[in-house]
């Protein structure tokens, strides 16, 4: 450390080329050197003691970070943000409080607003906050203020020095100051596992009891492309590949500095952006599905819950890292529950393994992956027998999928499942038992209108339900209440149930301040909707657990309302039973298509946010090339599908566009099968650039290619190559992508066998085993359901 304070003493005076010239030198001795534990130590790779895996049985977690280090790495943060979107990933900056630079505001809330994270690097970057004790505590003075004005949750420091202890008083929830292995670091001493780790704290002063550390785990990109002169990422696939085998944390952090964007000339001190963009690459084709895409704050979350939670039952073995960090310092290692409030066993990887089934055409049902559990793969169990809970949603049921089969999943496995929710129509019993559920329906029925008419509704509705669980819960004590959304406050009718010691599960199937702001053209200051704001998160905060449908959702709700440890994602994935997988068939030729009909298909909600009217718009536009074109419509009656029927017939298109009317899903499901296409034309609108349409799901999951919109929540799973994607809102372009469809069908052909690798990895059966594994946890159970 003596050598290192002459270093950084001296570094302001040497020219930038001396300095990297005399590294390159000691480098090249010192890889030499360190081949048996560079880029690989194999004795990283031991899980800790009773590890038990990550949130929804992934088998590995991606956690991508970026040091800011200079102002030229500021101006390209916009250029990575934009390409990790593109790609489907989110990742963290990194930025120094008093470098040279200043960090705009506009741009720390874009990041969040896109679903990146914001972390403190060092304080001053000049290699000197280490130096010693007292200089480490009046630098962490000055952090913390920075930590608390940019509402960061995590801290790296500058050249990897580190000290565990003195880390302590930092307010943070995780640093990310160590790796597991490099001998190129200036402060050389690693941890030697590729797995977060606990650091307890001895001492309590800020009121915290510890905090999560999350080495490094691949080289950094300046070592490898500036230090060791690196021309490919190979060493980055070799040590990722070796990861996923261990079934750890691949944590890569690169600097924005050193990469020359597409369109840059590559300078001195610059590496492509190809190469990182090669590795993400590699990263979402050969593992598609494996992986946790995590923000650092998530990971630290994942570890932190299991100690603060769970530590009676969940604690891991007291580890000493003798190679680092302090040989007095006692490491306590947490890695069950997550950031989901979710915890699956090491063995109950759910994950499709894509390198087996590569050629998804070959996929049969003895191929996939089978839902083990303990009753021979039906997915009936007694994890929960003895165990009663409530499902309270303002819908009706079974014809509510979501509602239906998360009661059914719970019900498989023992659990006695009552159901309060409306009664769809006249002919319908008030009390009924469907496939073991016990159904209490409410003769209220729910009308579209008016904000005044949908308060009447949810108000009436909640008193209901109020009144239920509480007569109820005082004869027929419930364990578990899951309150189904919208509106968000009918989880308060869960008040007497949590009272006599109910968990509280809220499921949020829609954002209502978008979706209102959506339906009702609403601002987003207005006070409507500073109000839904406000009654989301106190609904949240009142729920033990709170569900939501994708990772948009999710960032949406952590963001404004819930600590990112409450929620977890249960994506509204197609029912297996009816959209059974059917891989890819050869397509016919362009020529043998002009011979038939091309049917494109459209089925869901008609309402004007989706884009029916838009996709006629498109259809019209594609007559004369494709003149034997076909539209064919599924769905409820409306007002709006009137109107677009009667744009129809005045557009003369009434013989090439065919209402098939409102369809249950096996029919939804027949139909499919005879289209060419499904498209998905949303219009541009708050609730649309959110949200994952299951329709794509169910058009993948029956073999067919699907044309859907750019939109974040459709990118969050989708890679830019795996559906056709057109311009959210865009007719023109929508018909331009149904012409390119038609024209090359080869193409067609391997896109939608890639958008089925993603459907694949996001099957009911995966969303069925995260769901009962995160209410096992919930409600104190040991074991799994897979």
């Amino acid at each position: 450390m003596r050598t290192n304070h002459v270093y950084y003493g001296l570094k302001p005076y040497l020219p930038w080329r001396l300095r990297m010239a005399v590294r390159r030198i000691a480098a090249h001795w010192r890889r030499k050197a360190c081949e048996d534990v560079w880029p690989i130590k194999e004795s990283a790779g031991q899980h800790p003691a009773d590890w038990t895996g990550w949130p929804d049985g992934k088998k590995f977690a991606v956690v991508l970070t970026h040091d800011v280090e200079s102002a030229c790495g500021l101006s390209k943060c916009r250029q990575l943000m934009q390409l990790e979107m593109q790609m489907g990933f989110r990742s963290s900056f990194n930025f120094i409080p008093e470098g040279d630079y200043r960090v705009p505001g506009d741009l720390m809330e874009e990041l969040r607003h896109k679903g990146f994270e914001v972390g403190v690097h060092d304080l001053k970057h000049d290699g000197k906050l280490f130096r010693n004790r007292e200089a480490f505590r009046n630098g962490a003075v000055q952090i913390n203020r920075y930590l608390h004005a940019w509402d960061a949750r995590g801290f790296r420091s500058g050249f990897m020095f580190h000290n565990l202890d003195w880390v302590q008083d930092l307010d943070i929830d995780y640093a990310s100051c160590t790796f597991d292995t490099d001998p190129f670091e200036p402060q050389p001493d690693d941890v030697d596992t590729i797995f977060p780790f606990w650091v307890p704290r001895r001492t309590n002063a800020n009121g915290r009891n510890g905090y999560v550390e999350l080495p490094y785990t691949l080289p950094q990109d300046s070592t490898l492309f500036l230090l060791l002169q690196e021309r490919q990422p190979d060493i980055w696939i070799k040590k990722l590949d070796w990861i996923v085998e261990h079934g750890g944390m691949v944590l890569l952090n690169t600097h924005p500095d050193y990469m020359a964007m597409n369109g840059q000339s590559e300078a001195f001190g610059e590496y492509p952006v190809r190469f990182y963009k090669q590795f993400l690459d590699y990263l979402r084709v050969n593992y598609a599905g494996m992986y946790w895409q995590a923000l650092p704050m998530d990971v630290a979350a994942h570890v932190s819950n299991r100690k603060n939670g769970l530590a009676d039952d969940g604690r891991f073995e007291w580890l000493d890292f003798q190679n680092g960090i302090s040989r007095n310092t006692v490491i306590s290692v947490y890695a069950n529950g997550s950031s989901m409030a979710k915890s699956v066993t090491s063995d109950t990887c759910v994950s499709v393994p894509f390198q087996a089934v590569a050629d998804t055409q070959n996929v049969t049902a003895e191929t996939e992956p089978a839902v083990e559990s303990n009753d021979g793969g039906r997915g009936d169990g007694n994890l929960f027998e003895g165990r009663r809970a409530a499902v309270v949603l303002f819908s009706e049921y079974p014809a509510d999928p979501r509602p239906r089969r998360a009661a059914e999943a719970l019900a498989q496995q023992g659990m006695s499942v009552d159901v309060f929710c409306l009664q769809g129509g006249p002919e319908e019993p008030r009390r009924e038992n469907v496939d073991g559920i016990n159904v209490l329906r409410l003769p209220l029925k729910r009308r579209r209108g008016g904000k005044f008419a949908y308060m009447f509704q949810y108000g009436a509705f909640i008193l209901a339900a109020f009144a239920f669980l509480s007569r109820r819960s005082l004869w027929r004590r419930y364990h578990l209440v899951h309150v189904h959304n919208m509106p968000d406050v009918l989880v308060f009718s869960a008040l007497i149930p949590r009272i006599l010691g109910a968990k509280i599960i809220l499921d949020l199937h829609d954002p209502m301040p978008e979706l209102m702001m959506t339906i009702f053209k609403l601002a987003p200051d207005s006070r409507l909707v500073r109000l839904l704001k406000l009654l989301e998160k106190w609904s949240t905060g009142f729920a033990d657990l709170v569900l939501t449908v994708n990772e948009a959702s999710k960032r949406i709700y952590t963001s404004r309302s819930c600590v990112p440890g409450k929620v977890h994602v249960v994506m509204n994935s197609p029912d297996e039973q009816i959209f059974g997988f059917k891989p890819v068939s050869s397509r016919d030729s362009v020529d043998d298509r002009s011979n038939k009909p091309f049917v494109i298909m459209y089925h869901g909600s008609i309402f004007a946010r989706n884009g029916l009217d838009l996709a006629v718009d498109a259809f019209e536009l594609t007559r004369n090339s494709i003149p034997n074109a076909r539209l064919i419509i599924c769905g409820d009656n409306n007002a709006f599908l009137e109107q677009v029927m009667s744009s129809v017939k005045a557009r003369g298109l009434e013989n090439v566009v065919s209402y098939l009317g409102k369809r249950n899903l096996r029919q939804i499901a027949e139909a499919i099968d005879t289209c060419d296409i499904g498209v998905i034309p949303n219009r541009r609108n708050t609730f649309t650039e959110m949200n994952t349409p299951t329709r794509i799901f169910e058009y993948l999951a029956r073999g067919k290619a699907v044309i859907a919109p750019r939109a974040r929540g459709i990118q969050d799973y989708f890679g830019p190559d795996d559906i056709l994607y057109f311009e959210l809102g865009d007719a023109a372009d929508l018909a331009r992508k149904i012409e390119y469809a038609f024209f090359h069908p080869d193409e067609m052909e391997q896109i939608a066998t890639r958008g089925q690798k993603i459907y694949l990895a996001h099957r009911w059966r995966q969303e069925r085993a995260g769901l009962v594994n995160v209410v096992a946890r919930l409600s104190g159970r040991r074991g799994t359901a897979r």
